[in-house]
Parts: C-alpha cells; structure tokens; sequence
C-alpha cells in the first residue's frame, strides 16, 4: 500500500472506531420539504439520490441502488428513473453494497456500522455484525454469501445466509477488496482497490489469489453478464479524471474500453436482458450504457450531499460560490447557479480531502480553508491550481478528535473539534476555547471570533479584542450550524433543527429569523457525528445569502431585497438612543449604503430601490429614526438622498 493510502485509511479507520465507540451520537428530525419560501430561490438543485453505490436487479425487475450517504436503498424503474420506493428505518443505515439470495431476501452492507442486514420478502429485517468496513458482498450460485471490508478494514469473510452463525474469515490484507461478484469457473472476482488491479479469489482452502487484470488507476467494481463476460467500473487520473466502463477478457487480462463517463464511478449492474447500468458515487447519477459507448441518463446526478459555502469574487465581477459537497468542491455562478469547475478528493490520487467544510482564506482570496471529520484533516488549498498549500498535523493527541470547521483567524487556522468540545489553532492545537459540546461553525472579524454550538442551542464569543473570553451572545436556537456576518454587521446562523436562517444583533442579542421552511437538517448516520451534515451559509458582495440545503441537495439563494430591508425594519428604535451607540449605527447604515451604491452599479435598480426607500423611511425625522446625533444622522441622509437620486436618473 502506498504512502498516500496508508495515511487516509489509518486515520479513517481511527475516527470511525472512536465514533462507533459512542464519542455522542443523536439527531434531529428535519425540516418538511415543501415549496420554497418567499424570496428564495433553489439556486443549485443536485442528484434527488445522495450518491450511488452498489446496485443490483430485483426479482421484481427494478434496480435496487444502495445510498451509503443516504443510508437508504432506493428502488428504482429502470427505464424511467422514477424512483418507487426508499428503504430506510430500522433496514439499512448506510448501505454501501447489496446482493439478492436464492429465496428473494435483499441483502446489505452498512458499511460505517460494520453490520449485514436482511430484509426477507414479507419486510421482516435481521442483522449481523461482522467489522467496520463491510462492504461489497455476494452469492455464490450455490447460495454461500460472501462479504469483504474495504476502507475502514481489510479482509475476506463467508457469512451464514441466515445471519446466525459467527462469520468466517477467508484471509486478510488482501489490499482491500471492493464490488465482487461470483465468477462462471467457481471463484470469486473483484478488485483490489489500493493496487488498481483485478483478481480471482478460490474461497475453499489455502488462500489462492490470482491476477486477472491489472494497470488500473482506480478500480471500483465487477459484474459478469449472463453469458459468463467480465466487466468493470475503474477511474482514471490523467490527462483528465473520468470513469470507465472497461470490458476484461479473464484468460489474457485484455481491457477494452466501453464508455467513457464522469469520474467516480462506483458500481454497476446487468438486468435480464444483459442491460447494464452503472452507478456513481460522486455525483449520484444512474446511467445505462448503450451499444458503442453511448449513454442514457436514467437518474439525474450532481451535488449529493453539501456541506460548507465559501463566497468568492471573481474577475470578472462576478461571484462564485464553493461548495463542500463530501468528494468534490464545486464552483458555481452565484446568479446562475451554472457549475463552473469541479475538483475531486480522491484517495491515492490527489493531495485534497474529502471536503466537508470550505471558507475562504482571508489571507489570499484564491484559497480556501478545508476541513474534514472523515479524513481527519485540515488544509488550505489553492482552487485555482488545484494544490494544497498548507496542511496542518491532525488528529493532535492525546486522541482523535474530530475537524468540524476551519477559518482564518489572525494568521493562523482555527478549528472548531468535535470530541475534545475546543477550538484550537491548527499550526499547534492550542486551545482557544473548551468546555463546548458539540462546536460547529464559525465567524470572525478582524480581533473576534465566534462559534456555535450545536448541542446547547449557543453561540458564543471566545476571542473579543484579540483576548480570549466566553461570552455568550445567543441560546434557544434550535442546532446552530454554519455562521456568515451579514452585510449590515449582524451574525446569521443556520438552524438546521427548526430549518431557518436567523440573525443575531450583536449589539442587543435579539434572534430575528430571516427565512424559514428550509429542507434542511439530514439526520445523523449512526456511528457519525451527531450533526450528520453541515449546513452552512455565507454572504455575496449584495447581500445574498447563499446556504446549503443538504435534505434534498440543493444551495438556496436568499434574496437580498427581502432579507436586507426585513433587517431594517426590524431594527430596534431605541437601542442606537443610548450613548455611545452613533458611532456602530452610522458604520451599520453605511454599510446598507454600500450594498445600495453596488446594486445600482450592476443594473439592479428594483433591489435598489426597495433597500434605499426603506432606510429613507426609517430616517425620515419621524421619530423612527436610530441616530440621535443630529451630525450623523445629517450625513448618513445625504448619503442616502444622493443615492436615490442616483437610482431615479438611472431608472428614468
């Protein structure tokens, strides 16, 4: 095993065995799908199915597709893409592979929570335990059952059909073993994950592996049609990363490629007829490939389960938003929603982790800060040449903890832990702040930084004026996730148990809810961190707030006119009257100002429009007005008459 495996599989399989050890474990239910509120926008709707792995034909002639992030297996019409039934509840809890017995029963391996589960055909379910790390699993044509680990573990095992006797082990370090399937000669094929090659296992006796295929990059899985052909799902690295759809003769190891795809490529399956159907674990699509390589789409695929929002400029004036979607950062136009660039994580094959939380560096703003509880890691990687540039030395001792966020704060990285209940500096793990619970997201100006903790229902400030404190700011918000200062200078914060976006004055700490009836909130897969996902948002130069919506796959767009003059109007009439306060209600209302001057810039007057009218209202001596101090409230009217004036030429 190479260096690169060696280190991600060691420290993966450490923070799984940690968490299934009962490190917290919970979730909350969440919100109901529905129709999108008012003033917001799906700006990015992805895959309807979070990722794809094993998939396999039922009796009933329907594709049956195992979702390991969806800890459910979907039963699909194969010609439609209609997805008729999602199996979940007490059956599977994140399936990575499943297979058909002799009578019917569908069989499954949940692959964080080491079991193998059995639904017989009247819907009763029964489970065994085998390791952490289960995963590709199937028959043999006399009915033996055979599952391996993969990942998380490194082993070959024959399992009782029935679930009741200990499982068997065949042999280990075999290189991890992933999609198998029984051969037409009476022996077990699969690939070998860490070693790009495909090999023939003889599953009775002295262990008798050898090669039938090799010079792989990546090689996910195997399938034999009904006429006893090989084939397979592999990745390749250069020039371009793609998946391959590759037929392999089992006397020469000749390849021929078939298909061509996007990279990812997980598993694949072969109907009635000798269709077949592949899977991806990247984007969660399902394709058919046709005679000569060509493709029909059965169910669309994209964002699969997001994560982290970072907001960027770019040189072109306009704004991208980054998204931490668990095996690929993706860059989208943030008034279109188009998909502009994509990166993999991919292990043995790039430097980037698997990304669950992004923030822009502000120290450069062509990186971002990357951190991932499944790899345990932190970096700053550089989008725009696809290479790391700092990676910092995690887990720290004297145990795993878990990286949930990471920001740039005062030169350094700080990280928020799950675990340890701290945020640290990542270049040394000093500690900044402990005696959280479970501390999320996090926000920060240039000498404060604040944090969210999910558990109390907190938020928190632990650095204010470059000092460290712990004072808190907010409580009775239903699990705070990822937070973004609004243009105004409030602190938003996405609630991911009630499905909302709410702000926080920092000044008074009154909560008012920006938007609510988000899909938002997935619940946990057992064995992971209790939050299960991070919904998480971040702000555009004009004021959208962009948030990702990890229930149905999507990164909403919250529009700036409704939320910005909602904010306006919601500001308290008396708490700018006491002394002292002018100075913060003048830099406030200049910053409304600003995102005025910018939207009539780009020719959006309407948006325009609205924000000015209602500051004017607010200031227009009425008794309404924040400022008492007759020269700010002087200057910040001229500000804003000139503005309107502005706005009325340009509107006509």
């Amino acid at each position: 095993m190479n260096k690169k495996f060696d280190k991600r599989f060691s420290v993966i399989t450490l923070l799984t065995l940690v968490i299934i050890q009962g490190l917290i474990i919970g979730h909350f239910v969440p919100a109901a799908s529905g129709n999108v509120p008012a003033g917001v926008r799906v700006l990015v709707e992805g895959a309807p199915i979070h990722g794809t792995n094993g998939v396999m034909f039922g009796p009933d002639g329907n594709l049956y597709v195992a979702s390991a992030l969806g800890k459910e297996i979907i039963v699909m019409d194969p010609e439609s893409g209609e997805i008729l039934q999602r199996i979940s509840g007490d059956g599977p809890q994140g399936p990575d592979d499943l297979a058909f017995g002799p009578d019917g029963s569908l069989y499954w391996t949940d692959i964080i929570q080491g079991n193998v589960g059995r639904m017989f055909p009247d819907g009763t379910v029964i489970k065994q335990f085998v390791a952490p790390g289960v995963n590709p699993i199937t028959f043999s044509d006399d009915g033996r059952l055979f599952v391996a680990l993969d990942f998380l573990g490194d082993a070959l095992y024959e399992l009782d059909p029935n679930l009741v006797d200990p499982p068997r082990l065949i042999a280990t370090d075999l290189g991890m073993m992933n999609g198998m399937d029984w051969g037409p000669d009476g022996r077990l094929y699969g690939p070998i994950w860490t070693q790009g090659r495909i090999v023939s296992v003889s599953v009775d006796g002295p262990l008798d592996m050898h090669t039938v295929a090799d010079g792989f990059a990546l090689v996910a899985a195997v399938k034999f049609d009904s006429q006893g052909r090989l084939y397979t799902v592999a990745r390749e690295f250069s020039p371009d990363f793609v998946g391959q759809v590759v037929k392999v003769d089992i006397d020469t190891g000749t390849k021929e490629v078939l298909a061509n795809l996007e990279y990812g490529l997980d598993n694949l399956a072969f109907d009635s007829e000798d269709r077949l159907f592949v899977s991806s674990a990247n984007d969660g699509f399902i394709k058919e490939v046709l005679p000569g390589g060509e493709l029909r789409l059965v169910s669309p695929g994209g964002i699969i389960l997001p994560y982290g929002v970072a907001v960027q400029p770019r040189d072109d004036g306009g704004e991208s938003v980054h998204l931490a979607d668990m095996w690929t950062i993706r860059e989208f136009d943030g008034a279109t929603g188009t998909q502009l660039n994509q990166q993999f994580s991919s292990i043995g094959a790039t430097d980037l982790i698997g990304p669950m939380h992004v923030s822009s560096d502000d120290e450069n703003e062509k990186n971002l800060v990357i951190s991932s509880w499944f790899d345990g890691a932190v970096q700053v990687w550089n989008f725009e040449d696809a290479e790391s540039v700092e990676e910092f030395p995690t887990p720290w001792p004297p145990m795993p903890w878990l990286p949930m966020a990471a920001i740039r704060f005062q030169g350094d990285v700080v990280v928020s832990e799950l675990g340890s209940g701290s945020v640290v500096k990542a270049s040394t793990g000093e500690p900044i702040a402990s005696g959280l619970y479970v501390p999320m997201g996090m926000a920060n100006t240039e000498n404060d930084l604040f944090v969210s903790d999910w558990a109390t229902g907190m938020i928190w400030q632990i650095v204010t004026n470059g000092a460290a404190s712990m004072t808190p700011i907010a409580s009775g918000l239903a699990g705070p996730e990822g937070l973004s200062f609004d243009i105004d200078g409030s602190l938003l914060v996405v609630e991911s148990g009630a499905g909302r976006v709410s702000s926080i004055d920092l000044d008074t700490g009154k909560v008012s809810i920006i938007v609510e009836g988000l899909s938002i909130g997935e619940p946990a897969m057992v064995g992971t961190p209790p939050a299960g996902t991070f919904n998480d948002l971040d702000v555009g130069a004009l004021g959208h707030i962009y948030v990702s919506g990890d229930v149905t796959n999507v990164i909403y767009r919250i529009g700036a006119t409704q939320h910005i003059t909602r904010t306006i109007e919601d500001l308290s009439d008396t708490a700018f009257r006491v002394p002292g306060k002018a100075d913060k209600t003048r830099k406030k209302i200049n910053s409304l100002l600003n995102v005025g001057q910018r939207l009539i810039d780009k020719g959006k007057l309407r948006s325009a429009k609205a924000i000015l009218n209602v500051l004017r209202r607010r200031m227009d001596g009425s008794g309404q007005d924040w400022i008492t101090d007759a020269d700010a409230q002087q200057e910040i009217l001229e500000l804003l008459d000139a503005l309107i004036t502005k706005l009325y030429q340009q509107i006509g």
